[in-house]
């Protein structure tokens, strides 16, 4: 009887044991929310893990209509934008849109935010703008764009494709101020993509 028992209650043991393990993993891969899109906490890319800094909401227009939600993935957080758009660490932004954004719209709103914040550098970036504007088309709900920066490159994505890489440290930097500068397209986006809105 007792070896019965002692192997029953060993099994119901594991059981439990195999609960909670995967409860334990379900809550890693946890996500954040905004606006009714999931961003995970953490992804990989290559041997590092970048973690979610922050997610914010881009709106256009006195209307505030709601355009795409915005996540900033860093290797070490941090609600300093000067620290964002300097640190040589990888960094990682998604956009996914809420809204039809059609190619047009898209590449005035790079132009415009480039101009910007760029300063006296808007000359010497004008080649490149003009080749992220070339791989812009119209963007549907559900669709994403991602930009990996590194100190010294871009990497620009398009729902899972790679379109391309732009080279150089003041195109990383001027294209990171766009949204952690002194004019983002609006603060709602770059304060919640440092964490700031969670205060």
């Amino acid at each position: 009887m007792s070896r019965v028992f002692l192997r029953r209650y060993t099994t119901w043991g594991l059981c439990v044991l195999c609960i909670v393990w995967a409860l334990i993993a379900v809550e890693t891969v946890s996500a954040a929310e905004r606006a009714g899109v999931t961003m995970p906490e953490s992804i990989s890319l290559g041997d590092k893990t970048l973690v979610l800094n922050g997610l914010g909401l881009r709106e256009a227009t006195f209307l505030k209509v709601d355009v795409f939600v915005g996540g900033l993935y860093l290797e070490q957080k941090t609600r300093d934008p000067n620290e964002i758009i300097g640190s040589p660490q990888t960094k990682k932004v998604m956009m996914h849109f809420v809204r039809n954004v059609d190619a047009t719209q898209l590449r005035k709103a790079w132009k415009t935010g480039f101009a910007k914040n760029a300063g006296e550098n808007l000359a010497a970036l004008s080649d490149r703008v003009d080749q992220l504007n070339g791989w812009m088309s119209t963007m549907r709900v559900s669709h994403e764009m991602a930009f990996t920066f590194d100190e010294n490159t871009v990497e620009v994505n398009v729902n899972g494709s790679t379109l391309g890489i732009i080279s150089g440290e003041d195109f990383s930097r001027a294209m990171l101020s766009i949204w952690f500068g002194p004019e983002p397209p609006n603060e709602g986006l770059k304060l919640g993509m440092l964490g700031l809105d969670e205060e």
